[in-house]
């Protein structure tokens, strides 16, 4: 049986409006789709297709209590067996995309900024896992929930393209200057008739900072690397864990929810460092 869905019938204004389709929990088939191709080498996907859409119960004025609270996610995310439909008999089919592809159904919109399950807002994302995105996402939940980006346009910036959403928002993170807990030991400065440059360190390294972000009660951990494009992995001496990958420069912005005090172990691709909080 389809699953029966809501259709807003007061989509948001503008040439570039969304659907709107409430659908918590389920997966929704709004349009029928059958031959599909991504763009930008398998980045982006067909925009006839996979427009995105979002749950109109996701507004600006409940943010606080929908996606800006812990938990939001896993109470409108479908079961994995409503998803395997979608994901094996439909979106991969469309898109031509073999069953055994390192890949995964996302969410073109993500849960964690309003988007639906609707197959409109629903692709196989081929790559490594996690993918890239999914910092992309985290870094516009929270830019929409400190008030630095309206819920809409963060949906219609990651909609149109996830890769330059942050650039378009102006939410390009500049590198932070080391704290005062970092591990990076600062190179000497060369007397003014030196001409002896210290050359970087030999082979895979990283250095991390922490700074403490008092309205979600967690910890950035700041890290500079020689290791691009990689995957990067925060442990608290609590217990807690994090992983994110690092840009195109060796950097990354990773989310701890570690103690006051806790040493943290940092994992950079094939490099390793540690800080403290």
């Amino acid at each position: 049986m389809v699953p029966l869905l809501f259709v807003s019938q007061a989509p948001a204004s503008g040439p570039h409006a969304l659907k709107r389709i409430h659908d918590p929990r389920r997966v929704t088939y709004s349009i029928h789709i059958k031959t599909c191709r991504t763009r930008d080498h398998g980045q982006l996907p067909d925009t006839k297709c996979t427009p995105g859409s979002i749950d109109p119960a996701v507004t600006q004025a409940d943010i606080t209590s929908t996606i800006c609270k812990a938990g939001w996610t896993g109470k409108v995310r479908p079961p994995e067996s409503r998803t395997e439909h979608a994901k094996y008999d439909v979106a991969y089919v469309a898109y031509h995309i073999p069953q055994s592809a390192v890949s995964e159904l996302d969410h073109l919109v993500p849960l964690e900024l309003g988007g639906s399950n609707d197959i409109t807002n629903l692709w196989p994302e081929v790559g490594r896992q996690p993918n890239p995105k999914d910092k992309v996402e985290n870094a516009l939940n929270r830019a929409v929930c400190e008030d630095r980006v309206t819920l809409t346009a963060a949906q219609l910036a990651i909609a149109t393209d996830w890769l330059t959403a942050e650039a378009r928002l102006g939410l390009t993170r500049p590198k932070p200057s080391p704290s005062p807990t970092s591990t990076r030991t600062p190179k000497p400065t060369p007397s003014p008739t030196s001409t002896r440059t210290t050359p970087p360190p030999a082979g895979p390294w990283c250095t991390a900072s922490t700074s403490y972000n008092s309205k979600y009660h967690d910890y950035d951990i700041f890290v500079n690397s020689n290791q691009p494009d990689q995957s990067v992995t925060a442990t608290a001496s609590n217990g807690a864990t994090q992983t994110y990958h690092t840009d195109s420069t060796g950097y990354a912005d990773v989310y701890l929810y570690a103690g006051s005090g806790d040493s943290v172990q940092v994992k950079a691709g094939a490099a390793s460092c540690s800080t403290s909080t």
